[in-house]
């Protein structure tokens, strides 16, 4: 079987021979019951390859869909002009480089279509471009807009080139609404979908199938699609990694599954990490290495979010819609980016958010930990290590020494205000990233433990200071009676008081005390 990876033109799978996953049907409905469109998935989930279907589709290419869902739903098959613009191709680090894109663009089109003199910017030539391909062709215009965010996440730590691109792209799409006749069918993708409000403003109130129940599959594969199209695919997986058919799809959903775009909807694998894994045979993580915006962290540490809750948060309905232009919100953009997703609804709390699978939970911590030591990744593993084989015999001590070599001389956060959070956070990722079952904030009935690391020998209960004493942190555990969960385990138990230091940055002191016997 051949798999289409990196290849996002529909034409190229289907005169090539490469596997599709027919989502035909979806793109006749929504050509059938609407005209504006928005789409909001995560990066490398196949919005590009739907547009393409869906230009090839207005473009009536029908031999391309030979065998295909639409091709017993169209009769028509009409050819319309279509408009196809794909931000996907900028680089978008000045302000002359969306001109720069928008003007080659025009240009293009205009050769075909042709210009006017009085079309001096690039609202009246796409204005002028749209109405000339509606009187010459007769027929309506599609306009298709591919990653239109790009350009505003590529800026997003520089707000005056941020704020000169959204009033760019504000004025070339206003057009859309005055020439709403010209017009047959508008769709638009993007990765957030914060942005769109402002800039898609006038337009007629666009549907937004971000988290429409009809629409959840659109992009990305069902688990039903996976044994429609892949079984074969699956054998050959358990075949070169020694298991059964079972195991196997047993890891695929663990790695790649988990993606709700509603509550209560069929879980959706990750395309881009799933036909890589039945390529190489391989499994790992291949979405999370194509790269994550650095600007997540920034909003992370500004925050000074408590990691912990990645793994479990409660949000409203209307946290997840919002508009928040500024993006100060972690937790909507961490969902619109993929990095979270819907685990389920409570009728009191609201929706459930978590880690949708292995790859990105493992991927995402694995991330972060380097902003937050400010070393390079390669030095961070090798301190990992260190501190694996520290924990696992259950010596706390050279455990701490490696934390404080490693912390020590680190930068200051970004705009993080909360010291002592900060440095909870910074544990809390290095033991994540070591394996461990670990519980931050962990509550009793007399408080909360600020870290509760256990292994199969040993339990480490360990309380955090900021600029304070160790022998304080140790006296709040045994006066908060933290050890009395574990009073009837069997494995050695270890109360560990740690103080921080904010002048250097790193663990100060620490007091040790054994309790128990191995």
């Amino acid at each position: 079987m051949l798999y289409p990876i990196g290849i996002q033109s529909f034409a190229d799978i289907r005169t090539r021979g490469f596997v599709y996953v027919d989502k035909t049907a979806l793109v006749y409905q929504m050509a059938l019951r609407g005209k504006f469109y928005f789409l909001s998935r995560p990066r490398r989930f196949g919005k590009s390859l739907l547009v393409s279907t869906m230009e090839a589709y207005f473009l009536g290419k029908k031999e391309l869909f030979k065998g295909l869902a639409i091709e017993k739903l169209e009769t028509d098959w009409v050819q319309y002009p279509v408009l196809h613009i794909d931000f996907n191709t900028g680089k978008y680090d000045k302000e002359v480089d969306l001109d720069d894109f928008l003007n080659d663009l025009l240009a293009q089109w205009e050769q075909v279509y042709g210009s006017r003199p009085t079309e001096v910017n690039a609202e009246l030539r796409f204005k002028g471009v749209i109405r000339r391909a509606y009187e010459q062709t007769g027929k309506q215009v599609v306009v298709l807009v591919d990653e239109y965010d790009k350009p505003l996440l590529n800026s997003i730590d520089n707000k005056p080139l941020h704020d000169a691109y959204r009033n760019t792209l504000k004025a070339f799409f206003s057009v859309l609404k005055s020439l709403d006749a010209c017009i047959r069918f508008c769709f638009i993708t993007g990765v957030s979908k914060f942005s769109h409000v402002s800039i898609f403003s006038d337009l007629n109130n666009p549907d937004d199938i971000t988290m429409d129940p009809r629409y959840v599959d659109i992009c990305g594969i069902s688990e039903q699609e996976l044994h429609d199209y892949f079984d074969e695919s699956i054998r050959e997986l358990a075949d070169a990694n020694g298991m059964t058919f079972e195991e196997a799809c047993e890891k695929l959903r663990q790695q790649y599954d988990g993606y709700h775009f509603w509550q209560d909807s069929v879980g959706i694998y990750n395309p881009f990490s799933l036909l890589n894994t039945f390529a190489k045979k391989v499994f790992s993580d291949y979405w999370f290495a194509t790269g994550t915006p650095t600007f997540l962290v920034k909003l992370l540490q500004q925050d000074d979010y408590e990691l912990s809750e990645l793994k479990e948060t409660y949000v409203s309905a209307s946290t997840l819609s919002s508009v928040d232009e500024d993006y100060d919100d972690p937790i909507p953009v961490l969902f619109q980016s993929g990095y979270l997703t819907i685990k389920g609804r409570d009728p009191y709390m609201g929706i459930r958010l978590g880690f949708p699978n292995g790859e990105v939970e493992r991927g995402f911590f694995d991330f972060l930990l380097p902003y937050y030591t400010s070393h390079r990744k390669s030095s961070v593993d090798g301190y990992l290590y260190k501190m694996t084989v520290a924990i696992s015999q259950g010596r706390p001590g050279e455990l701490l020494q490696v934390i404080q070599t490693m912390l020590a001389g680190r930068s200051y956060m970004v705009a993080g205000a909360d010291k002592e959070k900060d440095f909870q956070n910074t544990l809390y990722l290095i033991f994540i990233m070591l394996g461990y079952n670990v519980q931050v904030e962990q509550a009793t009935s007399q408080g909360r433990i600020d870290v509760t690391i256990q292994t199969k020998d040993y339990i480490y209960i360990i309380e955090l200071k900021l600029d304070k004493s160790a022998e304080e942190a140790l006296q709040q555990i045994k006066d908060n009676h933290y050890a009395l969960p574990f009073q009837t385990d069997a494995r050695k138990l270890y109360l560990i008081g740690v103080n921080f230091s904010s002048e250097t940055r790193t663990v100060e002191k620490w007091v040790i005390e054994e309790v128990g016997e191995k």
